[in-house]
Parts: C-alpha cells; sequence; structure tokens
C-alpha cells in the first residue's frame, strides 16, 4: 500500500497531469463539442480502458519493449497518426447535416468507447511516460513493486475520469449552443479536422 503522504503527492501530480493540454483531452474536447457530453464520456471511458492497458504493460514490464525497440515504437505511433488521420478525413466531409446523422447513425456508444480505446493505446509515448512516471512514487518498503504500480495506475485513471469528464460537460454545452446554427456546425467540423491531423502529425514525428 501507497504511504499517505506518497499518495497525496501522486494524486496532485496526476490532477495537474491530467489538466495540461494534451492528445487525450483535446481529443475529449472535440468529440464532446461534435456529438455532446454522453458522446465526450464514453470517449473518456474508452481513454481510461487504454490507461489500463498501459498501466499492465509497466507493472508486466512490457512497456520496456517500446521504449528498447525502435521498431516496435514506430509501428504502433504510424497505426495511431494514421488513425487520427482517418477521423480527420471524417470530420472534414461532415457537413452541417453530417453532424446530426453521425450522432443518429454511425457512432453509437459501443464506437465512441473504441474509438477512445485506440486513440490511447496506439500512443506508445503513454507506456513510456508511465514507466518513467510511475515508479517514481514506488517504495520497495511498502510493498510489492507490481501491485503498487497497479495502485498508482489506478490513482491516475480516476484522475482521468473526472478532469476528462468535466472537460466533456463543459465541452458538450458549448456544443450545444453552436450546433444551433449550420455554419457553426460547419465550423466545428473544421477545426475537428485540424485538430485530428495535427495531433497525427506530432504522434508521426513523435521520438522516444
Amino acid at each position: 500500500m501507497l504511504s499517505p503522504d506518497t499518495f497525496v503527492l501522486f494524486l496532485t501530480a496526476s490532477l495537474l497531469l491530467c489538466l495540461a493540454p494534451g492528445p487525450d483531452n483535446i481529443f475529449v474536447l472535440t468529440q464532446s463539442m461534435l456529438r455532446g457530453v454522453g458522446s465526450g464520456l464514453f470517449v473518456t471511458l474508452g481513454l481510461c480502458t487504454g490507461l489500463l492497458v498501459h498501466t499492465s504493460a509497466v507493472a508486466l514490464g512490457v512497456a520496456v519493449i517500446f521504449q528498447q525497440s525502435l521498431l516496435a515504437f514506430t509501428i504502433l505511433k504510424l497505426c495511431g497518426a494514421a488513425y487520427l488521420l482517418y477521423l480527420a478525413w471524417g470530420a472534414f466531409r461532415a457537413g452541417a447535416s453530417g453532424l446530426g446523422v453521425v450522432k443518429a447513425a454511425t457512432l453509437d456508444k459501443a464506437a465512441l468507447y473504441r474509438r477512445g480505446i485506440v486513440m490511447n493505446i496506439t500512443n506508445p509515448k503513454v507506456s513510456i511516460f508511465f514507466l518513467a512516471f510511475l515508479p517514481q512514487f514506488t517504495n520497495p518498503a511498502q510493498g510489492h513493486l507490481t501491485l503498487q504500480l497497479l495502485e498508482l495506475g489506478a490513482v491516475f485513471i480516476v484522475c482521468t475520469l473526472l478532469v476528462f469528464g468535466l472537460v466533456s460537460l463543459l465541452a458538450g454545452k458549448l456544443g450545444n449552443w453552436f450546433s444551433q446554427s449550420p455554419k457553426a456546425e460547419v465550423v466545428m467540423n473544421r477545426v475537428a479536422g485540424s485538430v485530428f491531423a495535427a495531433l497525427a502529425v506530432k504522434l508521426a514525428l513523435t521520438e522516444r
């Protein structure tokens, strides 16, 4: 078990990291603005599921592969960049009426949840970040290191859920206001497409 001091320190650091602008919370923000609060929440759940994968990878030592293997790192990041470009293409193709069609037909809750998972697990930088970040708060004297890493990962996931949930709520309300204007819907789609494309380029150019 973590000591109270370590828990408070890690909790504070995790909340600050979740609040800092990054690919995941920007992704939640754009999805919430385009498709509503509920959509952002399901994307958030998918992202948190991806964090479970990264936490397990760190606890089991799998994340070291992405740190040491350039090929594995490159393949995974290019898959993530390709997926983001696919999302950008879909956003640019959607006009004012396309927003409602996407809401009603093609993107159900399961699809949004899967979108969050794919977005998160195809970013190898998350695993490497966890590999560098989580062990700093472990202490062999406090018990099994694997269990401590899993506990730290769980705390970080809860922080992510809370912060991204708030982002979903605020962005969804803002998106509802914009959706009253067809021109605003078009602008939102173009902005979302641009954001996805920029994130794709950023991920593709990321180095270990």
